[in-house]
């Protein structure tokens, strides 16, 4: 006879296994400590199984029997209904796995070796901050690209444009990182073109008129404050690499005899190491700060250790507090002003100055050249700079 819900809850645990059948291969196996387990008996194969429907309470009569029906509807088909739910797991472990978080972040330590590590920090804090919440746990290849696309408008929403752009531009990279190793067939990223409101031209502030030039190089030799900061300030328009760069440099990577300094690869943006041509102005700038941090690793080291560099607000204080807008000079306006003059007024070669900016410059075949390419124009060029800022400091333009 068929079970009911008043006999399943009448039964008793005895003192061994009890089996109490439904019908279709079904029962209900109470055991001796009172647990009550839904199992269906079949076969496939020529082979006798078991597959667990559920436990009672949790699962009810009627729930138990939809179970069973299609259980057997699939062996009708010919298909193992404990095999298929032994693949069906497996799958969603599989998808588990798979999630737009996990791969993401397998991306970001394969691709992070290559990267400074303020660039890896920025795009895992994007990563972390705008999409993991909503999309992280998600299988990589069930998202959509309006999934994305509603994602990352939160970021437009909140007025940072040019960030969505950035993560949705990680976002592109994952995919096409997940298709590389299998795990999405195409990347719906790439159906987001134009999708954004367009980001407004923003440029790094910079001052590149000779005449404010001048006036700027005049107010960083009357700056009030710290030494260290001073010297930064003085040397960076000597060697216009860039703020971050500046702030890390060590004592160990200056040759000041040969006048050199040799950024290593790992502080550089691009993962190359660069050489910077020293001109005697910065060479007289370096002798005079060493005997004060030339006992530490920094040259500009931190107020507070001289185990860490200077904070990368240092520069750009100073530069508010001698007067300088935030519109008018930045940090990386020493990099546009030496691009600027030594191209427009000192006419030196565009590759020459492309080098000295440790920006990849390629020969005809297409291959990059080295760090100590065209080293001997280049210290030229850097020695007629540092003359032409002095000139500018003493006499106008």
């Amino acid at each position: 006879m068929p079970l009911t819900n008043v006999a399943i809850s009448k039964a008793k645990p005895t003192g061994k296994t009890q089996r109490l059948f439904d019908g279709g291969g079904m029962y209900l196996e109470i055991s001796p400590a009172g647990g009550k387990w839904w199992r269906l008996k079949y076969r496939h194969g020529g082979k006798e199984k078991r597959l667990s429907l559920g436990t009672f309470p949790d699962t009810g009569l009627a729930e138990a029997r939809e179970r069973r029906d299609a259980a057997r509807k699939l062996l009708a088909s010919g298909i193992d209904p404990g095999e298929q739910r032994k693949a069906t797991k497996a799958a969603g472990e599989e998808r588990s796995a798979n999630s737009f978080e996990v791969v993401a972040r397998e991306w970001h330590g394969k691709q992070s070796s290559t990267w400074v590590e303020l660039h890896a920090s920025r795009i895992m804090l994007r990563l972390e901050n705008d999409i993991f919440p909503w999309l992280g746990s998600r299988p990589i290849a069930d998202i959509t690209a309006k999934e994305f696309l509603t994602t990352v408008n939160r970021v437009v929403e909140r007025g940072a444009v040019e960030s969505a752009y950035r993560v949705l531009q990680n976002c592109g990279q994952v995919l096409r990182y997940a298709i590389a190793t299998g795990r999405a067939e195409r990347n719906p990223v790439a159906d987001l073109r134009g999708a954004l409101p367009p980001v407004k031209p923003k440029n790094l502030a910079a001052i590149t008129d000779p005449t404010a030039i001048g006036g700027l190089l005049r107010a960083i030799d009357a700056y009030q404050g710290t030494f260290v900061t001073k010297c930064a300030l003085k040397l960076a328009p000597l060697v216009f690499v860039r703020p971050g760069e500046l702030r890390h440099a060590e004592w160990t990577e200056f040759n000041l005899d040969k006048a050199e300094w040799n950024i290593p690869a790992e502080k550089m943006k691009m993962r190359v190491s660069h050489l910077v041509p020293l001109a005697p102005q910065a060479i007289e700038i370096l002798r005079e700060l060493r005997p004060l941090t030339g006992t530490g690793p920094y040259l500009f080291p931190s107020s507070r250790s001289p185990k860490r560099p200077m904070s990368n607000n240092a520069v750009l204080s100073a530069l508010r507090r001698m007067g300088f807008a935030t519109e008018e000079m930045s940090g990386h306006g020493f990099r546009a002003m030496a691009r600027t003059i030594l191209d427009e007024v000192l006419q030196f070669r565009p590759d020459y100055i492309e080098h000295q900016l440790a920006h990849t410059v390629r020969d005809p075949n297409g291959r990059a050249y080295n760090r100590t390419a065209h080293l001997s124009e280049r210290r030229e060029m850097m020695i007629a700079w540092a003359n032409y800022l002095d000139d500018l400091k003493l006499n106008g333009a």
